[in-house]
């Protein structure tokens, strides 16, 4: 996870902005069905975004969470207080089987070293009937929140690699893991997010922070490429205000 070597506070200035606007949306998607005070269980929860939302829901005491990163679990355990909030891979869940009534991933998918084994250990410890979700933003289809930064990237340097390539970020990708991991009534839908910012550099700034692909993007080029990169960027996107529109793949399936 050296992608996300990095502090809780950078996650959240970069993704935060984006996935917290997600997480109420797939909450919605994610819980249908199960009772306000069934158990659940947040898989890769970063700083916390996804389990804060899933707390104010069903009560922290009824949240567990699971982040590979110990800074993020540090984080998320400060803000979800009475949370069960551990370090753990999705690969290798730390519970017995059949213990959630619904267990969700938030943007993690594509970042497992194994997508199918991370999505049966969430089948694992969904109890029968529970449910099982994921989402991913659509980074292939070109809807996702990075694909200005993205495309402006390979114009900048052709030979630079995207994140459409990555598990999960194309339409019918996280359905057919969740089929794969033999869950039931499994079906896949797009969510929305709008996220305003009054100028470029609020936009930019945060891409300087070192966070996922992009971050990594932006700081292994020389200041030459950087400052190429930042010119081509402000001229696509102009010096604001502006809305960056993204949409994720979301797909959930019954134990």
């Amino acid at each position: 996870m050296a992608l996300f070597a990095v502090s809780a506070t950078a996650y959240a200035r970069f993704m935060g902005r984006f996935s917290s606007p997600l997480g109420p949306p797939f909450a919605d998607l994610g819980l249908a069905g199960v009772a306000p005070t069934g158990s659940v269980l947040d898989v890769g929860c970063g700083p916390g975004m996804l389990t804060t939302e899933l707390a104010r829901r069903h009560g922290a005491t009824n949240v567990a969470a699971v982040d590979p990163v110990e800074t993020f679990v540090e984080a998320t355990a400060a803000t979800v207080v009475g949370a069960d909030v551990r370090l753990a891979k999705a690969e290798a869940l730390p519970f017995a089987d059949a213990t959630f009534d619904a267990v969700l991933a938030q943007l993690v998918v594509h970042f497992m070293r194994d997508p199918a084994a991370g999505i049966a250990e969430m089948a694992r410890v969904t109890r029968p009937g529970g449910r099982v979700s994921a989402c991913v933003w659509d980074h292939a289809g070109g809807t996702g929140p990075l694909t200005s930064f993205w495309e402006v990237a390979k114009r900048a340097d052709p030979t630079t690699a995207d994140e459409g390539d990555l598990p999960g970020t194309a339409s019918g990708q996280l359905a057919a893991l969740l089929d794969g991991a033999s869950l039931h009534e499994v079906v896949e839908t797009s969510l929305d997010v709008e996220v305003s910012f009054a100028t470029f550099d609020e936009w930019w700034e945060p891409f300087t922070l070192g966070v996922g692909p992009a971050g990594q993007h932006v700081a292994n080029l020389d200041d030459d490429g950087r400052a190429l990169l930042v010119e081509m960027l402000r001229a696509e996107l102009g010096e604001g205000p502006f809305t960056v529109r993204a949409s994720a793949w979301a797909a959930t399936g019954l134990r």
